[in-house]
């Protein structure tokens, strides 16, 4: 246990000098059955390092009820950020004499069921970086929404951190503004279809390139409001 402390310790001190903002690690031994990677590959895996990196406030301010291409040129360029992030921390990880498997920030392989090769949400849930809020997304006490996450899956003996037993409360922002009305009072009642069909929508319109949106992100704010 003293080493799983002093790895976590160390790690976490190497991932803020890269610029990260958030840094949780998750036990992912009940969640791999979701992973969609094979589980030769996982067997070895039991603990997942989640990196969270904060997106500008003003960019997202421009987002009224429609993305915009500054944040979706934004959107990629965190994203790819995360990505190199995650590289290194991968390697800094292997160097130590450990195996480590960095996981794209944001590489659907499954667009009718809008899934990737684990919902980094559910590891940054899990690593205690904030709660599923109403929107379907992970909502951090200080920066809301407004943030991009990336993991990178590991046998590191390191010290876990626990989710946190926090909600939304009374916020129902993201309610009303919701350009598609997929948001509802419980996030378990999330309409996951409806949210897809916009972002097709806002594709359709050539708005962005990507099936993305933004509305509840800029208004999920966190201490940031």
């Amino acid at each position: 246990m003293p080493s799983a402390n002093k790895n976590y310790t160390a790690l976490k001190k190497f991932c803020l000098s890269l610029g990260i903002d958030l840094f949780g690690v998750a036990d992912i031994r009940q969640a791999k059955k979701d992973f969609m990677l094979s589980e030769k590959v996982l067997k070895e895996l039991d603990r997942a390092v989640c990196l969270g990196v904060g997106l500008s406030g003003c960019i997202l301010e421009e987002i009224i009820s429609a993305p915009t291409r500054l944040y979706f040129h934004h959107y990629r360029t965190v994203n790819n950020f995360l990505d190199q992030a995650a590289l290194k921390v991968y390697n800094h990880i292997q160097r130590k004499g450990y195996l480590a498997m960095p996981i794209a920030a944001s590489q659907i392989i499954d667009w009718q069921e809008q899934k990737a090769h684990l919902a980094h949400k559910k590891i940054g849930y899990l690593a205690g970086l904030g709660w599923l809020g109403r929107n379907n997304l992970l909502v951090n006490k200080t920066l809301g929404s407004q943030f991009r996450l990336v993991s990178v899956l590991t046998d590191m003996p390191l010290k876990t951190t626990s989710p946190v037993k926090e909600g939304c409360g009374d916020c129902r922002l993201c309610l009303a503004v919701c350009p598609a009305g997929a948001i509802k009072e419980k996030a378990e009642d999330f309409e996951h279809l409806r949210c897809f069909e916009k972002l097709k929508e806002f594709q359709k319109q050539r708005l962005v390139d990507q099936s993305i949106c933004g509305v509840c992100v800029n208004i999920c704010r966190g201490k940031r409001k």
